[in-house]
């Protein structure tokens, strides 16, 4: 079974730091596609290693990522 998860990849330093939202699982990487595979990862061996209520406890099914504008200054 495969499913799909988000990733929400951010500069912070030298590299880049991964998100994935629905499980609040974390990664790094020295580019934005290796951050991105370490999450793929991260995420593999936590679904593989965690107990069923855990996942259960943690997943968030509905995640949204959209812009949203704020008056500054």
């Amino acid at each position: 079974m495969r499913r799909i998860f988000t990733a929400v990849v951010e500069k912070e330093g030298d590299g880049y730091v991964a998100l994935c939202p629905e499980l609040d699982v974390v990664s790094q990487g020295r580019t934005v596609e290796e951050a991105r595979a370490n999450l793929s990862e991260a995420v593999q061996l936590f679904l593989e290693c965690a107990n069923p209520q855990e996942i259960e406890e943690r997943l968030h099914s509905e995640v949204y990522v959209t812009p949203f504008e704020v008056a500054v200054g």
